[in-house]
């Protein structure tokens, strides 16, 4: 049986914020850390083992709290940036923001879920549309107190298309306990 995997992004998008947060040293320490060296040498261009993704996030929650949640923030919304430059075609880029927005919303909530082991690996991925937008990770092997990296790649996509204003709220959490990570998304600043 094979390790589940996750897309790069998650080790990728996070070296680049630790870069931009404290240089190569403070990524080359948190890398080494996570048991990661190989990668500083060869970044990787696959799916990676979520195991080797999950060392990284966590290492880099175990810093101060309030460097942890800007560095997983700015991770997060590298990687939504990622996918919304590479992986999202552009027509639908174009064409989900003119649809009414709790539409294109639930048009959306349903491709996450459908490309769900991109960021969830082994965890097992449910959506419900009612009585709000919701999206649940239970096992999330990438989770991490709050989950500041999930809520700022599904932030960035929600913001590009579906509403500018659009927000995720973190209900539950793996990390702390919790069977699910419950991610809620409010389409405007309501």
């Amino acid at each position: 049986m094979s390790a589940s995997r996750v897309g790069p992004n998650a080790i990728l998008q996070t070296e680049a914020a630790l870069l931009e947060w404290g240089g190569r040293s403070l990524a080359d320490r948190l890398f080494s850390a996570s048991g990661l060296d190989a990668f500083r040498d060869v970044p990787p261009d696959g799916m990676v083992a979520e195991e080797s993704a999950s060392r990284l996030l966590r290492a880099v929650a175990a810093m101060p709290s309030t460097q942890a949640d800007e560095i997983l923030h700015r991770a997060g919304f590298l990687t939504g940036r990622y996918i919304l430059d590479n992986r999202i075609p552009a027509a639908a880029c174009v064409a989900l923001p003119l649809l009414p927005k709790a539409l294109s919303a639930r048009l959306l909530l349903k491709a996450i879920r459908n490309h769900a082991w991109t960021f969830a690996g082994s965890g097992l991925v449910s959506v419900s549309t009612r009585p709000e937008l919701t999206l649940s990770i239970e096992a999330n092997p990438l989770a991490t107190a709050g989950c500041p990296w999930h809520c700022s790649v599904f932030e960035a996509l929600f913001r590009r298309l579906v509403h500018r204003e659009a927000r995720v709220t973190h209900h539950g959490c793996c990390a702390m306990g919790a069977a699910s990570c419950d991610f809620v998304f409010h389409l405007s600043a309501e």
